[in-house]
């Protein structure tokens, strides 16, 4: 294990961790500003009971998002050295970017979103609770931008000493790839947060609790999942096609396309297998003929560039491409199945049964799959970093031309258990937090304003059996 493997098993262990939080925390201030607007609206208390339970969720989210971020980027300067020396003039603005109009934006609102309800107006707390959720947005924009060059670089020029320079910074942001990321991955972030609060929501029905606050959260948590879930499976083919068209060799990884048949064969949908690299070939094989292809190019005889049309050396690990693929989409297919299956009860009233052996079935089916979107987003996660390999900037800078050239193997894997160790206490800690947030559920927030009038200090952050003053 040298200091390349080493170097990337540490970078890819620390993102795997860090890409849980923000996708998580993007659709969680959405749904905040959409529950805050609801509370405005109506002025029911359960909306405020929710906000405030969702808020103390967002918070600790937040933090650990930010904790494993930080980390991240010191590995730019630590081990990839000639990644930042080669490509830092084009990286270095869009992280920048990511920094001033999106952290900042985000930092300016959160103090007022956590601890301001009782000191501003309602719009003016509501406005940032937007501005929050529009910094995740903006922050998801810069950082899907810088990767989606790396993916599909353009709007750059090379010198002699193979440095990229930025020519034109419109088609570097808007790469091709670009567009059809940036939805997918809201999308996924969107749809992650959703099935959490899905599955919450089917937890406290089936354990008889919160059944208010249940209901209320599952019915919306149909409904969006109705929307996003058809939408995702949408830009998903878009983003297939376009990955066709730029990145054809992890395509066919993702397939395990090892040669074309010819003869108006197409390309046979391969269900499972066992990618064989050494011979070239799948083995134990189950395949659907021609349904890859009409997937793949929207003709029954439609081809796609084989692996064996690259030397191995210009190819994929293929395994760990082609089953995150069948991951991610396994479970959005799941995920579509429970949300036509909620619909149906909905409509026939069903919904929250719980004294039938179906309803309850459907009720587990949310809190077996509220963990799906996490899941699924770093199995796609997976395929889009391992499957442009053996490039860190596609077709142009080999991943073992942009190691650290200096940095001993030791050192990588002592800090890297080091990261191993403080993650393991510091996000088991997160993680146990959030849990008994979750048991606590919502509880009824004291009001804004005391019987005689004077505003009482905002403690939205307190846990719920803690005394909070103005509760009485």
């Amino acid at each position: 294990m040298d200091a390349l493997l080493l170097s990337r098993i540490q970078f890819g262990f620390v993102i795997s961790f860090h890409i849980l939080f923000p996708a998580f925390t993007i659709g969680l201030a959405s749904w905040l500003a959409f529950i805050e607007w609801r509370w405005l609206r109506t002025k029911d208390a359960l909306w405020r009971d929710l906000y405030f339970f969702w808020l103390k969720i967002f918070a600790v989210s937040f933090g650990m998002g930010v904790v494993s971020g930080i980390v991240m980027s010191f590995q730019f300067g630590t081990n990839w050295a000639v990644l930042s020396e080669k490509a830092g003039n084009i990286l270095g603005p869009l992280l920048s970017y990511e920094v001033l109009t999106a952290f900042f934006l985000e930092a300016s609102f959160l103090g007022v979103m956590l601890f301001g309800w009782k000191r501003v107006s309602d719009r003016l707390h509501f406005l940032a609770t937007c501005m929050v959720a529009l910094g995740t947005l903006i922050s998801t924009f810069w950082i899907i931008s810088a990767n989606s060059w790396m993916q599909t670089p353009q709007g750059y020029t090379l010198d002699a000493h193979g440095v990229f320079h930025p020519a034109d910074w419109w088609a570097i942001v808007f790469n091709p790839s670009f567009p059809y990321r940036l939805v997918h991955m809201v999308l996924a972030a969107f749809i992650t947060t959703c099935f959490v609060i899905g599955g919450v929501s089917a937890w406290y029905l089936r354990r008889g609790v919160h059944v208010e606050a249940g209901k209320r959260m599952l019915r919306h948590a149909v409904a969006f999942a109705a929307i996003a879930v058809p939408l995702q499976i949408v830009a998903g083919d878009l983003h297939g096609l376009n990955v066709g068209e730029h990145q054809p060799t992890k395509v066919a990884a993702m397939e395990a396309h090892w040669h074309n048949e010819g003869g108006g064969q197409g390309v046979p949908l391969v269900l499972f297998a066992v990618p064989n690299e050494a011979q070239e070939r799948n083995d134990y094989e189950l395949a659907i003929p021609k349904l890859g292809s009409l997937i793949l190019t929207h003709t029954l005889d439609g081809e796609i560039q084989p692996l064996t049309a690259v030397p191995r050396e210009e190819r994929p690990p293929v395994a760990p491409v082609f089953y995150g693929f069948r991951i991610m989409v396994g479970l959005g297919v799941a995920m579509l199945l429970l949300t036509l299956a909620s619909l149906r009860a909905w409509r026939r009233g069903r919904l929250f049964d719980t004294h039938t052996r179906s309803g309850r079935w459907l009720l587990d089916g949310w809190r077996w799959l509220s963990p799906a979107g996490f899941i699924a987003l770093l199995a796609g996660w997976y395929v889009v970093e391992i499957g442009r390999q053996p490039y860190v900037v596609y077709g142009l800078l080999r991943t073992s031309d942009a190691v650290s050239p200096n940095v001993a193997a030791a050192a990588v894997l002592s800090s890297l258990i080091v990261y191993a160790a403080a993650y393991a206490f510091i996000f088991g800690a997160g993680v146990w937090y959030l849990r008994k947030l979750l048991k606590i559920g919502p509880v009824p927030q004291p009001p804004k304003d005391t019987e005689g009038g004077e505003k009482t200090p905002a403690r939205p952050l307190s846990l719920p059996d803690e005394p909070v003053e103005g509760r009485g």
